[in-house]
């Protein structure tokens, strides 16, 4: 079974969160901040905190998280 994208955020640390939003609350989360906390819990070694292929692939194309921001 596959996570949402809304299950996976929840557990990542919030001060990570506030890292990678930087302020912006407002919107779907973008590629670009998601790749920010991958970067970060594959430094910090916690893997099993990553998402797999298939949930990223989900995400994407159901449109929890946006590829880009279009104004």
């Amino acid at each position: 079974m596959t996570r949402s994208f809304k299950d996976w955020w929840d557990i990542i640390p919030s001060d990570l969160k506030e890292k990678a939003l930087n302020g912006n609350k407002s919107n779907t989360i973008l590629l670009n901040q998601v790749n920010y906390v991958l970067l970060h819990l594959e430094l910090e070694d916690k893997h099993e905190a990553k998402p797999s292929h298939g949930e990223l692939r989900t995400w994407l194309h159901s449109g929890q998280v946006d590829v880009v921001r279009i104004k």
